[in-house]
């Protein structure tokens, strides 16, 4: 959870999930717009986020064994390392 503070003082919000967006030409969360209309500023208590992404095509087994497979091929060719030429 992170504690968001607005620049007047009145208000301040604990935010477990934000969406970032762009807005005046700031990135902001998009949860913590405070009543004066202002958005509210966190400053991070430990390191970065960390984002977990769920999309199927980012598996690393799935991907992984793509990659291997057209590099096997790119290297060793379609006849094999093993056999004679």
């Amino acid at each position: 959870m992170t504690l968001y503070k607005c620049e007047c003082g009145s208000q301040e919000k604990e935010i477990n999930k934000a969406t970032i967006v762009l807005r005046n030409g700031k990135w902001v969360a998009k949860e913590a717009l405070c009543d004066c209309g202002k958005y509210m500023d966190s400053e991070p208590l430990e390191g970065m986020p960390e984002i977990k992404r769920t999309e199927a095509s980012l598996s690393r087994k799935k991907r992984g064994d793509k990659l291997w497979a057209s590099a096997k091929e790119k290297l060793v060719g379609e006849r094999g390392i093993n056999e004679t030429f």
